[in-house]
Formats: C-alpha cells, sequence, structure tokens
C-alpha cells in the first residue's frame, strides 16, 4: 500500500471498494459535494459495509473519502430527503451505524478532512478513528435548525459528558484534529500525506489478530457503553469460555511457549453480531 489513495474500482460510483490483502477500503467518493449523503450514497455505503463484513477474507475495514472532505453529512440539496427527516434517518443513517456497531469486523475510520453533522457520526461510529492533521469534526445540525442524529449524540455524551457535549451539539463549533485527539474522540493524529499508509497499518495489524478475540471483545465493549455492570460480567465470561475454546487461544499458548510471534488464522466462529444493538 502506498501513502496515495487506495485506487477505486470505478470513479463513477458514490462509493468504491477495494481490498488489499485482508483489507477492505471503502471510500465515499462524491468529491465535488464533500462526500455528503444522499440517499443512494447511504444506501451504496450500507451495501459495502455488509458485503465487507460478509467476506471472509475481509478482516478489516478502512473507510474514508475521496478529496478533501471526509463527509459533510447530508446533501442538503436533496430536498426531498428532508420531507420526512425522521423516516430518512430511521430508514437510511440508523441502518449504517448500527451495521459498523454491530458488525464483528473491526472498522477503521481514516478522517481525511472535515467530517460534519452525519460525517461526524459515521467517523465516530467506527472502532478506531485515525484523523488527517487537516481534519475537523462538527457537530453542525443545530445550524440549520435539526438535531444530532447518526449517534453523535451518544458519543459525545459517553466521551465528553453532558456540558461539553451540550456545548458542541448547539454551538455547532468545528473541532481541529488535534483537539478531537485531546478529547478522546480520535485515536491519533497523523500527517495528511501519511493517513492511507498509517490507516492501513492499523488495519493491517488488527487483520493479523485473533480474529475470535477480537470479534468477541468488541461485542463486550459495545455493551459495557450501555449495559448493567452484572450483565457485562455475565458477558464477558461467556465471551472468555468461547475465546478459550479457539484455535487463535491454542495458537497463542503455543507461540508464548515456542518464544514466537503468532500466526492467528482463521474467521470469528460465531453468528453475525450485525443486527445486535449498538
Amino acid at each position: 500500500m502506498t501513502t496515495q489513495e487506495p485506487t477505486a474500482i470505478s470513479l463513477r460510483r458514490a462509493v468504491t471498494f477495494q481490498r488489499e490483502g485482508a483489507v477492505a477500503w471503502i471510500t465515499l467518493n462524491r468529491p465535488e459535494r464533500l462526500n455528503a449523503l444522499d440517499e443512494p450514497t447511504r444506501r451504496a455505503l450500507l451495501d459495502a459495509l455488509h458485503g465487507a463484513d460478509d467476506a471472509p477474507e475481509v478482516r478489516c475495514i478502512v473507510l474514508t473519502g475521496t478529496g478533501r472532505g471526509f463527509c459533510v453529512g447530508q446533501d442538503l440539496d436533496a430536498r426531498r430527503e428532508l420531507a420526512d427527516a425522521g423516516a430518512t434517518v430511521r430508514d437510511t443513517y440508523n441502518p449504517l451505524v448500527t451495521a459498523i456497531a454491530g458488525m464483528d469486523t473491526p472498522v477503521v475510520a481514516a478522517v481525511n478532512g472535515p467530517a460534519v453533522g452525519a460525517g461526524m457520526g459515521l467517523a465516530l461510529s467506527c472502532d478506531l478513528v485515525l484523523a488527517a492533521r487537516n481534519a475537523s469534526f462538527a457537530c453542525s445540525f443545530g445550524k440549520v435548525g435539526l438535531v444530532p442524529d447518526t449517534g453523535v449524540s451518544g458519543v459525545l455524551v459517553r466521551t465528553l459528558g453532558h456540558p461539553r457535549a451540550f456545548e458542541l451539539a448547539t454551538t455547532g463549533r468545528s473541532l481541529s484534529a488535534a483537539e478531537a485527539l485531546s478529547l478522546g474522540l480520535v485515536n491519533a493524529v497523523v500527517p495528511a500525506e501519511d493517513l492511507v499508509a498509517e490507516a492501513q497499518a492499523r488495519a493491517e495489524a488488527l487483520a493479523a489478530g485473533p480474529a475470535l478475540a477480537f470479534a468477541l471483545t468488541k461485542r463486550i465493549l459495545r455493551l459495557a457503553a450501555h449495559a448493567e455492570q452484572a450483565t457485562v460480567l455475565a458477558a464477558e465470561a461467556d465471551a472468555q469460555g468461547t475465546a478459550a475454546r479457539g484455535p487463535d487461544h491454542a495458537e497463542g499458548v503455543a507461540a508464548f511457549t515456542e518464544r514466537r510471534a503468532p500466526r492467528f488464522a482463521g474467521a470469528p466462529l460465531l453468528p453475525s453480531g450485525r443486527d445486535a444493538p449498538p
């Protein structure tokens, strides 16, 4: 993988898909609109996410944007979609967050520019968030008389607490990548020219790890964000029993005993977790 953006299958498509080994790159590809989301784009993105999650050879997904923007949220020129905004959110935005949160495959956001509104929600719904130094984040819904959606409200209040979440939601002010890092909203900030290589390296490391253990870990962490402690403790015990019976645990122990790097292989031996609540 070079430091250039992945070569898209077709530049005529609003969402493109490319696989680099065990890593699938899903790219929003409406650069002339800063990757704003209209209904066809949202549905294409959901299809791409499901397709990557269902592919046994894919063990990590990277979500990014083409051009100078990651995603600036709803395409406000698609006015028909705002006539019943509630239905639009329920039918085509919520499924995106549910898919990313519920799939067992780890998802890395490579935020290459502004992530605004629903674009911020998409980025922060991922399991790992990498940002270019020129990236920015804005909960801008209030500026057009709307409320946060696409999971933004939940992420902000869990990460920042009510006062700071309320401030960002009501002012809509833009966060630089550095400020987002300081607030704990992103994992790392890198030079723009290094973003693709860094995302690929992080994704390859996840893809080479124990897939079953990582899938179970993702499920537990998502559960722990909203469940009571007793529920989480029970889930940890059940998951540990499942992981201990898997081939990756045996390989990890053997590698430790033999003082070598483990060679994990195989997809999670689990029913899909995609339909589970985030």
